[in-house]
């Protein structure tokens, strides 16, 4: 389980109400709200799940990507391309840990927005880019 939820300010109910942090132990829960009813969902379960579509988009791309990671760190030797590779692979284990407050404002104020039901599971993931609906099977 997670201590952190990743994504703090960018997860919505299906209303776009914004979904509070709040931790149930030691666990880092996203709140969405069924009538009057808080619901407790575990952020590792979203956060992964946004990680692995991440990723999934990254794979669409993956020379492209690579390329672009290493342009913005200098960088073109064979060490610093298969630590990239590797961190591309790797991206789900990044779950729980904290994003920086000041990329989540900066992802917020790009458009990214993701969207979940009342059970947690991710329905809609806005991309800076545009929206991308998991439901239509990309």
């Amino acid at each position: 389980m997670a201590h952190t939820a990743m994504f703090t300010g960018l997860v919505f109910d299906p209303e776009g109400h914004v979904a509070e942090v709040t931790w149930v132990g030691e666990n880092a829960c996203y709140v969405v709200y069924e009538d009057d009813f808080k619901r407790h969902i575990d952020a590792e379960m979203v956060d992964r799940q946004v990680l692995r579509f991440m990723r999934q988009q990254v794979e669409g791309s993956r020379d492209l990507a690579v390329g672009a990671m290493l342009d913005m760190m200098g960088r073109d030797d064979l060490f610093t391309k298969a630590a990239v590779e590797s961190t591309i692979d790797r991206m789900e284990d990044a779950v729980g840990q904290p994003i920086p407050e000041d990329a989540r404002q900066w992802l917020g104020m790009l458009g990214f927005k993701i969207v979940i039901d009342d059970q947690g599971a991710v329905v809609d993931i806005q991309m800076p880019a545009g929206g991308i609906d998991e439901g239509d099977g990309d």
